[in-house]
């Protein structure tokens, strides 16, 4: 039975991968910060019968990875699989987001999965097997204001994992990097609330993300993927979730960096018919 190793497993497109896996076969080592909290996935375990176990990890913190890790090799021998899941998006403006917010969420979303990574690979570097994959979004291919954080973290993340692709291939670990859209999850609805701003794309996200998750991509979607391509013996290295990530990366391709910079600068009453035209999508939410 192969072994996988899944962080921020307590909600969303976490806890619906660690179930995907665990129904797949895999043991599972679901990651989460509080355990106690894990009420719907710990249900899920005993009512499926799944080979499942709940394992403390902060992947805010060095000592927390380190410890959690070497504890898992040391009591089941191996982590075959490892997806970096835990992340958290904030939404607002460049100017009106601290540096502290800033911090947190490069901390949870890059340097998190980066602690991740160095802690599985010497074990998967000796064997000379193993597989990563890395969850960012369709906001680590493109930046829509104002989630300017997000996507730094994402594109972060996006940069090493095509970095370590190259440097752990000739010791025959695969890296995937899976980029969903807009997923039904927790996070998403979070965005599509309406914030106080002096910059109008705050609204106009939001109401995006409304009108979006009107017909909701299940985070079961991302969690099938993963599954897919850590059973698989694929070495491509990204992979946009249908049915809406590789549309929107498509459609950013498509323009220059100045023709996407004018497109969302461009007046309310422009923005939300360019959005019902391009994507059918009825955003105004008055």
């Amino acid at each position: 039975m192969k072994k996988v190793l899944i962080t921020g497993s307590s909600r969303g497109i976490g806890l619906e991968t660690a179930l995907a896996f665990g129904r797949a076969g895999y043991q599972v080592f679901a990651a989460l910060r509080n355990p106690d909290g894990a009420t719907e996935l710990k249900q899920k375990i005993q009512e499926e019968a799944l080979p499942i176990s709940i394992h403390a990890m902060d992947v805010n913190s060095d000592e927390s990875v380190k410890s959690c890790i070497k504890q898992i090799i040391q009591d089941y021998g191996v982590v075959d699989v490892l997806v970096n899941n835990a992340g958290i998006a904030l939404n607002g403006s460049i100017e009106e987001m601290s540096i502290s917010d800033f911090k947190g969420v490069m901390e949870t979303n890059f340097f998190g999965a980066v602690r991740c990574l160095q802690a599985v690979i010497p074990s998967m570097r000796t064997r000379k097997s193993g597989c990563i994959i890395n969850i960012t979004s369709i906001s680590g291919r493109l930046t829509p204001s104002p989630l300017g954080c997000y996507p730094a973290s994402k594109f972060a993340l996006e940069a090493v994992s095509e970095a370590l692709a190259q440097e752990v291939k000739p010791f025959n670990i695969r890296v995937g990097i899976i980029e969903p859209g807009i997923i039904d999850t927790d996070m998403a609805h979070e965005i599509e609330q309406e914030h106080t701003s002096i910059y109008p794309s705050s609204k106009r996200m939001a109401d995006l993300f409304f009108a979006s998750l009107k017909n909701p991509n299940p985070a079961s979607l991302v969690a099938d993927q993963a599954v897919d391509f850590a059973s698989g013996d694929s070495w491509i290295l990204r992979h946009a979730v249908e049915p809406d990530a590789l549309a929107f990366i498509q459609w950013r391709n498509s323009m220059t960096d100045e023709e996407w910079i004018n497109w969302n600068s461009v007046s309310d009453e422009d923005w939300y018919t360019a959005v019902e035209e391009t994507f059918g999508l009825m955003a105004r939410r008055d």
